[in-house]
């Protein structure tokens, strides 16, 4: 059983909106999982949910808005912060248009996870799918 996960030398997938670094894979522990999220200035993952994780993120570097859906007013996140999501709030991260917004993601599942995404891989196969992107592209 692993205990320590290093930081360096991580499967990258670059999606069209956002880069993650997995750092500890969903296959190896029982209701988590963890990666690093890069977003290029002006950049944010497209507006989602997630009916099955609570999601812890820690703000390394840059500054951005958190935004959730029904809320009018977004919530300005900078280095230092720590942001929840709830299970099932739809939500989305901006970078700042001047710098790169960097922060580690610690995904909390409600349960074990997923039996049809046992595996980091297989939920980005999911994902790619369902916005239309190269699975081939995000994982080169």
């Amino acid at each position: 059983m692993q205990y320590v996960f290093g930081t360096t030398n991580l499967k990258r997938y670059q999606f069209p909106t956002h880069r993650n670094d997995l750092v500890m894979d969903r296959s190896e522990a029982d209701t988590s999982e963890v990666f690093m999220v890069v977003l290029e200035p002006g950049q944010a993952p497209p507006l989602h949910q997630h009916e099955d994780i609570e999601q812890i993120f820690y703000i390394l570097a840059g500054k951005g808005t958190l935004t959730i859906k029904g809320e009018e007013e977004g919530y300005p996140v900078q280095a230092g912060d720590v942001v929840r999501i709830p299970v099932s709030a739809w939500h989305a991260i901006w970078a700042d248009k001047e710098e790169e917004l960097r922060y580690l993601a610690v995904d909390c599942f409600k349960g074990a996870h997923a039996v049809d995404e046992p595996t980091w891989d297989d939920h980005v196969k999911v994902m790619c799918l369902e916005q239309g992107w190269d699975y081939e592209e995000v994982v080169r």
